[in-house]
């Protein structure tokens, strides 16, 4: 069974950048493809990115295209999302997650493995 573990969420001022982490593990991560999520207080979980199993094809919701970049190194079984230009309505706890096969888009119900979470905040 895939595991999933986020780190390197913070505090971060607006127009900052940030590098998410997600350590996979239980089962090799070329099989999956993982997505990245988020949800702010009071808010629906929103879809940010996700890539193929391959590292070849990905999405970005709109509200992030152009600030966020998702990556993949399978070899070390992570999974990362480069944040920039950050502004405070992207404060929310990330979520990766995992959908067995090549691809899987920015719906939550396509995942079935998911991690903890991590704290994002924006703020000056």
């Amino acid at each position: 069974q895939l595991q999933l573990v986020e780190s390197g969420g913070g505090l971060v001022q607006p127009g900052g950048s940030l590098r998410l982490s997600c350590a996979a593990s239980g089962f090799t991560l070329d099989y999956y493809a993982i997505g990245w999520f988020r949800q702010a207080p009071g808010k629906e979980r929103e879809g940010v990115s996700c890539i193929s199993s391959t590292g070849g094809s990905t999405n970005y919701a709109d509200s992030v295209k152009g600030r966020f970049t998702i990556s993949r190194d399978n070899a070390k079984s992570m999974v990362y999302l480069q944040m920039n230009s950050l502004k405070p309505e992207d404060t929310a706890i990330y979520y990766c997650a995992g959908s067995w096969g090549i691809v899987a888009g920015l719906s939550g119900r396509e995942y079935d493995y998911w991690g903890q979470g991590t704290q994002v905040t924006v703020s000056s």
